[in-house]
């Protein structure tokens, strides 16, 4: 069943990264379309009030069906993420695209599973294979995809019984997704000739930062979502007050370097995370605004993924501590943006052979050290609430 799964979800995700492509390129020729982005997320709270509360926990719902089939994943979910998404990138939302990938390939692969009344092992397998289609065709990580969906389930714990039926979901997911004509982002990361101390020193100093980072990032999500819903009784002003607050913030900063995405952009001087693989192309602060604008989206009320964020959040720190340790900038910003995603989704070891699809195998040790080192420093926690905790980072079981 991996097969056709895999075509339907490669499909939705291709459709989905063609209709963000066009929104990012209209938001770029409009630059007003950011001050409608408070009445966007007006919409959006509504449109989830009207007809998408039992799915509201988004990738968390997903994550939990995975963990342990319940009540199954409502279809609803997939048009509503995909339109929301879409409607947060083109008013200038600064969200990423994993997360509306997730929720694709898992609501699909649990109706069809459940349509055909799978029982109960075979249905979780299935979901599974769902999360790894949308993730290897999302970001065209193909290996990565498939050990995300089997390693993001339980901190510390890796699901091994769905392997090979997702690794051939996110394959075939990918080929279909690239098939429709999609084209993924490459990155280039000069070879590294042989194995050097003092870069390695530099590196592991560099990851506990990264991890403290997706700490801190972790942190002001949950932090931002309990204040809001504790001081606003309104809750649709919620978003009202988020959009105003990325306006103020594009104002302040003069620029709209931290909207969107951050992958690429249409200005020459922008910082993105293509740029922060190059010397100056991020400033020592571009991580923390695109931090704190990502923060304030995904927290009041808008849709989206946390992980493109996160590449660009790490690539651009990665930057920055390059500069201050004369370290080869292409290779810490590569680091950053692996290890950031680690250790904030607790998947060091799908994180280490992402980094290894995106920018090649050559410089694997620093890629391993950077996505452990990170993943340990992140805390108890990461951004998906409904993670087990399976066994403590100290190598315990927990109790």
């Amino acid at each position: 069943m991996s097969v056709p799964i895999a075509i339907i979800v490669g499909s939705c995700v291709a459709l989905f990264l063609w209709l963000l492509d066009v929104a990012t390129m209209y938001r770029f020729n409009n630059n007003w379309l950011l001050y409608g982005l408070p009445i966007a997320g007006v919409a959006i709270y509504f449109v989830y009030q009207r007809w998408g509360k039992a799915v509201a926990t988004g990738n968390n719902l997903v994550i939990s069906e995975a963990q342990q089939p319940n009540k199954g994943i409502p279809i609803v979910i997939m048009p509503l993420i995909l339109s929301t998404t879409i409607v947060t990138h083109l008013f200038g939302g600064s969200a990423g695209r994993e997360g509306t990938a997730v929720q694709i390939g898992g609501s699909i692969a649990n109706t069809v599973a459940r349509f055909f009344k799978l029982n109960t092992s075979t249905l979780q397998v299935i979901t599974i294979v769902g999360i790894a289609a949308g993730f290897g065709a999302v970001f065209g990580t193909t290996v990565a995809g498939a050990i995300f969906a089997i390693e993001v389930l339980a901190i510390s714990n890796v699901f091994t019984k769905a392997f090979l039926p997702s690794l051939i979901a996110s394959i075939v997911a990918d080929i279909t997704c690239q098939s429709w004509g999609i084209i993924h982002t490459k990155y280039n990361v000069s070879p590294i000739a042989e194995f050097d101390g003092l870069l390695c020193i530099k590196v592991m100093l560099a990851s506990v930062f990264f991890g403290l980072a997706a700490r801190l990032f972790s942190f002001l999500i949950d932090f931002s979502k309990e204040k809001a819903n504790q001081f606003i009784t309104t809750k649709w002003f919620i978003p009202i007050i988020g959009g105003s607050m990325v306006i103020l913030g594009s104002w302040l900063l003069n620029t709209t370097d931290f909207l969107g995405l951050g992958v690429i952009s249409n200005s020459t001087n922008a910082v993105t995370i293509v740029s922060s693989f190059k010397e100056g192309g991020a400033n020592y602060f571009s991580w923390f605004w695109k931090l704190l604008f990502t923060v304030v989206t995904l927290a009041l009320g808008f849709k989206g993924g946390e992980v493109t964020p996160l590449f660009f959040i790490g690539a651009a720190l990665g930057n920055t501590i390059a500069i201050i340790t004369n370290a080869p900038i292409d290779l810490m910003a590569a680091i950053g943006f692996v290890a950031l995603f680690a250790a904030a989704t607790n998947t060091p070891i799908a994180s280490t052979i992402m980094a290894v699809e995106l920018f090649g195998g050559n410089a694997i040790i620093y890629f391993a050290i950077g996505c452990s080192i990170a993943y340990y420093c992140s805390g108890k926690k990461g951004i998906y609430a409904a993670q087990i905790l399976a066994w403590n980072k100290k190598g315990t079981p927990n109790s």
